[in-house]
């Protein structure tokens, strides 16, 4: 097959202790997962999870003990920062039970879905997609992933982000709204998963602006820390 121009290069992750890197496939993210970041955001109680998603080549990939760099996107003037926990994929299914989720699960790691808040604002009040809010370039700065095996009892981890140091989100894992088996199970009645999916499980409450020159450093317990800088 002769292609008409040179293909995008392979997006890819890299694992700890390991020396191969994973392929990305698409990014899965899950809107307001977290009850008190749902309330922030003007809505109450457990409603069924719901999923957009960004390209592959909107990751920042972050290798550990490195500092990432974002350059502050086009066309906004209020830049969110939502920290989650991500959930890498290692084996393809469709219509995965909860109970079978963790055998469809490679690994965990650290990411910001990035957020031109006053676009996807202005999507929502127009009732039309939030692409431009959520899908730009640079959008997903993430940290290396960490093996399921290595991830002890993730379920339960502590999920904080710092601006300059100062803490602005801090909540627990174990405060999703839909657990990681259960936000499978539901993606997987929609799409087939496959190795090198990548889910962004869910952003708790803090989310706030940032600017050019901020520092964020993101952490889950267990997992390597991410730590980005705005430009």
């Amino acid at each position: 097959m002769t292609l008409l121009f040179p293909a995008s290069p392979t997006v890819a992750v890299p694992i700890l202790g390991v020396a191969a890197q994973m392929p990305i496939h698409r990014i899965y993210c899950v809107g307001r997962n977290y009850e008190d970041h749902a309330k922030e955001m003007g809505f109450t109680g457990r409603e069924p999870p719901f999923f957009f998603m960004k390209p592959a080549d909107a990751l920042v990939v972050v290798p550990e003990g490195t500092t990432g760099d974002m350059p502050y996107p086009s066309l906004t003037a209020n830049l969110h920062h939502e920290i989650e926990l991500v959930v890498a994929i290692g084996k393809a299914g469709k219509n995965i039970k909860a109970a079978d989720a963790m055998d469809h699960v490679y690994g965990y790691a650290v990411g910001l879905d990035m957020t031109r808040r006053d676009l996807q604002n202005d999507m929502k009040k127009q009732g039309r997609p939030w692409c431009i809010g959520k899908a730009f370039d640079f959008s997903a700065p993430m940290g290396p992933i960490t093996p399921k095996a290595q991830a002890v009892h993730i379920e339960h981890a502590g999920i904080q982000l710092t601006v300059n140091g100062d803490v602005r989100q801090k909540s627990n894992i174990e405060k999703l709204i839909w657990n990681i088996s259960e936000t499978i199970e539901h993606l997987s009645a929609a799409w087939q998963l496959e190795p090198g999916d990548l889910i962004f499980t869910g952003t708790p409450e803090g989310v706030n602006a940032v600017k050019p020159g901020d520092v964020m450093e993101g952490s889950v317990a267990g997992l390597a820390t991410l730590k980005v800088h705005v430009r």
